[in-house]
């Protein structure tokens, strides 16, 4: 279900799409970052609602209302006239990633309670498929058909229907779950506002989140500014571009896994502190690089420090918090994440729409990765398991 919802939407959101899309609608640069931004809204406002209620009455129910927006969505922008129409198509689609995303995470955290940094990184590499191949696909369907973007929606659409149907048989199987009631009672609203303050008021999970909303910040936003940087300045054609740009996913795809079973054996720490410096450093280049071989090694290092930093996040939150409520955890730190592309778009926006244009989106990329982990490693940031380890050794002592 991952690999073709997740396809559906990113080919519908990838630079070699949205970008020439929104130039043909004739989008303000001013407003270029809300364009970007107005998908990851909805993770604001509903990832931690949705997350926490997965806790209490299961999460195929809610994988079930992910697929059906997914499946919905796309034939929204065969309808688009005019740029705004286009922010408005985005910012609901971005509900079926955000209730989508930390339901599903939350379900493999349970299962694999021993090396969840390992298996929920396996996850994200199913997902990671799907976002390899979309802007690829979708930049190949746009020189194929001499930029017709309803040809592009289609497969949009036919992508998330496929991914509907074939999981549909799973997701049925939700009527079985045994759950404390069908709508939320005023007790159940009651523990769940405490998990959010509990999780909210910890300092651990606090500067976790603000590692992972920096690495969205960049995320969400690079992807669009990469494609209007190779497009528009080095000329690239929007199949190359894509094709290109699919490096950064398919290092996150191979590298994930193996550095979540890292983080799994030496700890979280290590691995975010370097993956957040390689980054940063592969992201200030960029802009001054035009030779391609530089610049597929740079877009390698920045997929590899961002696989590794985002293989340790997930599974040191769920670490960090209280076993029953694994489904809050992981709402929390996706509507963090949230937060992070929302802003990581409207700053974005505007820092292009300056006279510093794609050298200053760049280089803001590479300092807000390095401030989220300046705070992190002079931050005494300890998962349940390592305070255990550390009494037991004074203990002994």
């Amino acid at each position: 279900m991952g690999g073709f919802m997740i396809l559906s939407s990113t080919m519908s959101k990838s630079g070699s799409v949205l970008n020439p899309l929104s130039k043909s609608l004739g989008t303000p640069d001013a407003w270029s970052g809300l364009l970007v931004a107005a998908s990851t809204i909805p993770g604001i406002l509903v990832s931690l609602p949705a997350a926490s209620l997965s806790d209490v009455f299961g999460r195929r129910r809610f994988l079930l209302i992910a697929g059906l927006i997914f499946a919905s969505a796309p034939f929204l922008y065969l309808l688009i006239t005019i740029w705004w129409q286009l922010i408005l198509v985005r910012f609901y689609h971005g509900f079926a990633t955000a209730i989508f995303v930390p339901v599903a995470e939350a379900s493999i955290a349970e299962l694999f309670p021993n090396n969840r940094g390992q298996q929920m990184s396996l996850f994200t590499s199913a997902t990671y498929v799907g976002r390899v191949i979309a802007p690829s696909l979708g930049g190949y369907i746009l020189f194929a058909t001499n930029s017709d973007f309803h040809q592009v929606y289609l497969a949009v659409a036919f992508a998330a229907l496929t991914g509907l149907i074939i999981s549909l048989p799973f997701l049925a199987r939700g009527r079985q779950e045994t759950t404390t009631g069908s709508r939320p009672t005023r007790e159940t609203m009651r523990k769940m506002l405490s998990s959010w303050r509990k999780l909210a008021s910890n300092s651990s999970t606090a500067i976790v989140s603000l590692v992972q909303a920096s690495q969205y910040y960049v995320f969400g936003a690079f992807d669009f500014y990469i494609a209007g940087y190779m497009i528009n300045v080095l000329k690239y054609t929007t199949f190359g571009q894509g094709l290109v740009y699919s490096t950064v996913l398919v290092v996150a795809i191979f590298a994930r896994p193996s550095m979540g079973r890292v983080s799994d054996r030496i700890g979280r720490r290590i691995p975010i502190i370097l993956g957040c410096i390689l980054s940063a450093v592969a992201l200030a280049t960029i802009p001054y690089i035009t030779d391609f071989t530089t610049l597929i090694v740079l877009l390698v290092a920045y997929g590899f420090g961002f696989a590794t930093v985002t293989a340790s996040t997930s599974p040191l939150m769920c670490d960090i918090a209280p076993n029953e409520i694994v489904g809050t955890s992981m709402g929390f730190l996706n509507t963090t994440m949230d937060i992070g592309q929302t802003i990581g778009g409207f700053v974005s926006g505007l820092v292009f729409a300056s006279s510093l244009h794609y050298a200053g989106v760049f280089l803001v990329f590479a300092a807000v990765l390095l401030f989220g982990c300046a705070v992190f490693a002079f931050s005494g940031v300890q998962t349940r398991v390592v305070r255990l380890v550390v009494r037991s050794l004074r203990r002994k002592s």
